[in-house]
């Protein structure tokens, strides 16, 4: 395996631990800020939401929303979150294409 392949896979595969751990703290921030919405406690701050979905917890506030039925309605809300998703795959697409980009000026090998 080739140099360049090995330093994608690990790009890869710390790519996707970051977006796990990202998803499950996410998800918990989505439940207290539920539990805290429901028995009128102090809520997390939107903006910490969507930090959160910006860093690659996307997926899990995408459960959360669904599974806890919350921040569904505020339209505001749901834009916002969704800007943060695309802001984030064009963040991880741009990086990505770092490593599987050929460099400028090589030539192609026939």
């Amino acid at each position: 395996m080739s140099i360049q392949t090995q330093t994608l896979l690990t790009v890869i595969a710390g790519y996707t631990a970051l977006v796990t751990v990202a998803s499950v703290v996410a998800y918990v921030l989505y439940w207290i800020d539920k539990r805290r919405a429901v028995v009128g406690g102090r809520r997390i701050p939107e903006n910490t939401l969507h930090w959160t979905s910006l860093l690659g917890g996307w997926p899990g506030a995408i459960v959360a929303q669904r599974r806890l039925r919350h921040k569904t309605k505020k339209l505001t809300f749901r834009v916002t979150f969704w800007i943060t998703v695309l802001l984030h795959l064009i963040a991880a697409g741009v990086f990505l294409y770092q490593f599987v980009a050929p460099p400028l000026g090589s030539v192609p090998s026939s």
